[in-house]
């Protein structure tokens, strides 16, 4: 079992941190015969699945009036790389509720981030009182 762990964990890669509900643009390469090109799939990343190497993410889109979900391996070679386009925010870890939604109601609200909290880092509670005093 532990040989398994080990080489699972050698394959792991870094990857962009993205969450559920965020709209991401994944870079996906594909190889038709001898050819190889990138294609760009954009969409609301609406779950994650399983854990360790074998963990992949469900990205949907609306394609001409018809929703189309594809489902990519997080630790794949073949992806190149991930933008976060938009983060969302959201309360929910799948959101597997928009497949029913229709137009404005399967939005997701955009999580706004303060330019101070991502600048400054939080100092913990004690350093702050003893400063104040």
């Amino acid at each position: 079992m532990d040989v398994i762990k080990t080489i699972e964990e050698s394959q792991k890669r870094e990857v962009a941190s993205f969450n559920v509900g965020d709209t991401v643009k994944v870079h996906f390469k594909i190889i038709e015969g001898k050819n190889e090109r990138v294609q760009v799939y954009e969409g609301l990343v609406i779950c994650f699945k399983n854990s360790g190497v074998r963990r992949t993410f469900t990205v949907r889109k609306n394609s001409y009036g018809v929703g189309v979900e594809r489902v990519f391996p997080l630790y794949s070679p073949r992806i190149v790389k991930v933008e976060l386009m938009r983060p969302g925010r959201v309360r929910r870890s799948k959101l597997y509720y928009i497949r029913g939604k229709v137009g404005k109601a399967a939005k997701i609200r955009e999580l706004i981030v303060k330019k101070s909290d991502k600048a400054a880092p939080a100092k913990p509670a004690a350093e702050t009182n003893a400063a104040e005093s």
